[in-house]
């Protein structure tokens, strides 16, 4: 690292051990690993095009980044690389690092807070309370039973009866639902307000309850919340409202959106121009007719195995908005593929 400090100041994409069918495709090194592209980094010749590679295992951890015992592995050669990298960096590729906990996210946000891409596709481990900047819940000391709180709380209370309107108050304060929705807290993803491009593809321990109020950038360009099986009407409503400047989105396989979600999400994405909605099998042509008539700079759009969605409405919608140069729909109107094929 020390013979390459370009690479503080530019953009990286630190890649996992990705098959070498994958790596050669990207030019990547063949080497297993970890492997920072840098566009300005001189070193790179000696491995693949503008890339810099770095062993798993010989990174020297800096004292105040020590690794969590809850860290290993490639995780935590990730985890080690995020001060060296400095608050310059723009560009963080991450992509199937599948390794990768929310405690090195939390890091993430706390020093790169200038990244304008962040790429998390297939971090399988990220959960909605690494989003959120909260504290890991197993960390927690176990909770007693509500019906054990609720007894004890009886017995202290009997012997001062003389107050019923009070005490029924204290115990229902005592016993009140914890609040099911938590807020945002500092360390959340909220920090990288410079974020243009932000992908969480295949992240599926993500729900609505961190979607939903994580996801406010007003200025994020590109988003990716494939295979997410646990996004709803509801979060999609409110990512539309938080990220209204969206111009490509990409909802493949989420199988809870509805024609619902859209009619209320649509209209808040005028600048869309890319949409991907593919094997979202609940939609029906009522959501094209949504999107077409709130997404007028829309130029691609993929419905591919939706089996709701019929040909005739297809071609409908392309009469309809005749900018839109390319539509992906195969194996629309619950095709049996068997037979296509």
């Amino acid at each position: 690292m020390e013979d390459c400090p370009s690479l503080i100041q530019s953009n990286a994409h630190i890649y996992s051990d990705l098959p070498a069918s994958v790596r050669s495709e990207r030019g990547l090194p063949r080497e297993s690993g970890l492997v920072l592209c840098s566009p300005e980094c001189p070193s790179g010749a000696r491995t693949a095009p503008h890339s810099w590679h770095i062993k798993t295992h010989p990174l020297e951890i800096p004292q105040k980044w020590e690794a969590s015992p809850f860290l290993s592995g490639q995780d935590a050669s990730v985890y080690s690389l995020i001060p060296v990298l400095g608050p310059s960096l723009t560009v963080l590729d991450l992509s199937s690092c599948v390794a990768l906990t929310n405690r090195t996210l939390q890091a993430i946000r706390a020093s790169l807070t200038h990244l304008s891409v962040l790429r998390l596709a297939w971090c399988k481990e990220l959960r909605d309370w690494g989003l959120l900047g909260l504290g890991d819940p197993s960390d927690e000391p176990t909770q007693e039973p509500q019906e054990h709180l609720r007894a004890k709380l009886r017995r202290n209370l009997k012997s001062r009866s003389f107050f019923p309107q009070l005490h029924q108050e204290l115990e229902h304060q005592a016993l009140g639902p914890k609040d099911p929705s938590p807020q945002p807290q500092g360390s959340s993803l909220l920090m990288l307000r410079a974020l243009r491009e932000l992908d969480l593809t295949a992240c599926s321990k993500l729900t609505d309850a961190s979607l939903a109020k994580v996801l406010q950038f007003p200025e994020l360009r590109q988003l990716s919340l494939r295979l997410l099986p646990a996004l709803t009407d509801k979060g999609l409503v409110a990512v539309a409202r938080g990220c209204p400047s969206l111009e490509r989105l990409v909802l493949s396989h989420c199988s809870l959106l509805s024609n619902e979600g859209w009619s209320q999400a649509a209209s808040s994405w005028p600048r869309l121009q890319h949409l991907n909605l593919a094997s979202c099998g609940q939609l029906t042509e009522q959501t094209l007719d949504t999107v077409g008539q709130a997404c007028k700079q829309l130029q691609m759009l993929d419905v591919a195995m939706c089996p709701r969605i019929s040909m005739a409405a297809v071609r409908c919608f392309q009469a309809q908005l005749p900018q839109v140069t390319c539509v992906q729909s195969r194996f629309v109107g619950g095709a049996d593929l068997t037979i296509t094929l």
